[in-house]
């Protein structure tokens, strides 16, 4: 008996020792991990589509069962920002699938593990890519919800194609000039100082990463950059710019900023919350750039009581 505990004790120690050394050098690998477990738990599947002759990642999450007896559920399509994929919408997916929600989160052209062809990832580019995704999955209409960059995407979407929304949110939004406080190397940060350059810009409270978690998310952000820059290039051009485009969108909108957001502040949000006809506002304090993660719940229920009114 002694020899058997021992054995087993050894395995319990190597298994330990196994992992750690993965989580050391492999941090966001098993962040990924982690975060998938926690989505497929909550019943949110991870799919592949056709769109456009590429594929592209999506997640989807059905209303319970007792909720689909009684119908569908309006589709809700939530659309990431730059440099950002689906799963920086998981705190949010599952609470909206509970509500009745039937909830798509694509990973963008370029994002994610969507495909990476050598295009210009423009505004337009990945407007075009959330439509003929909507159609690919045979979404005739849904609600629809973007951040950050995504949400200049879907406000686009929602002047170009009104068809195709029943009701617009964005949260932190892009899509009007206002002056930077950065510039374009900000989003593809080389070292630990750039790092926390951006983490500061993105959060009011950023949390301190250590080192070697550090060098994971910069082998990654650099992995990625010339996406993101190509993405920049492309809005800094100003071809999609919104300004004088907002008085147009008809339907109803809810603006959600976080009120101590530094990278688009929340003087812009008050300005896109002013322009858009009949639209609402929801400002959460104490909440910076990534407030649909960093502070979900009263965004979802922001959200919820928004998308569920009469």
């Amino acid at each position: 008996m002694r020899r058997v505990f021992r054995g087993l004790l050894a395995v319990l120690l190597l298994a330990a020792v196994v992992g750690g050394l993965t989580f050391y050098l492999q941090p966001l690998w098993v962040a990924d991990r982690m975060i998938g477990l926690h989505l497929r738990a909550q019943n949110v599947r991870s799919k592949y589509i056709d769109v456009d002759g590429y594929k592209i990642h999506y997640f989807e999450a059905l209303p319970p069962a007792r909720l689909r007896a009684m119908g569908d559920g309006m589709p809700l399509v939530l659309i990431h920002g730059l440099g950002s994929r689906g799963e920086d919408w998981s705190s949010m997916i599952p609470s909206l699938a509970a509500a009745g929600f039937h909830v798509y989160v694509p990973d963008l052209l370029g994002y994610g593990r969507s495909s990476q062809p050598d295009v210009d990832y423009s505004i337009s580019l990945e407007e075009k890519t959330v439509v003929d995704f909507l159609k690919a999955v045979d979404v005739d209409k849904a609600d629809v919800g973007g951040w950050s960059m995504g949400g200049w995407v879907a406000l686009k979407l929602t002047l170009d194609h009104p068809e195709l929304v029943n009701r617009l949110v964005v949260y932190d939004s892009a899509g009007t000039y206002f002056p930077p406080t950065f510039d374009a190397t900000l989003f593809t940060p080389t070292d630990a100082t750039g790092l926390r350059k951006l983490s500061a810009m993105l959060s009011p409270h950023p949390k301190e990463i250590p080192a070697f978690a550090t060098r994971s998310v910069v082998r990654r952000l650099q992995r990625n950059g010339w996406v993101i820059q190509r993405s920049l290039t492309a809005m800094e051009a100003g071809r999609d710019l919104l300004d004088f485009r907002l008085k147009d969108v008809s339907h109803p909108t809810l603006v959600v900023w976080g009120g101590e957001d530094k990278l688009i502040p929340l003087s812009v949000g008050e300005s896109m919350h002013r322009a858009i006809p009949g639209s609402e506002m929801l400002v959460v304090e104490g909440c910076g750039h990534l407030a649909p993660s960093e502070c979900w719940k009263p965004v979802v229920a922001g959200t919820l009581k928004f998308l569920q009114a009469k």
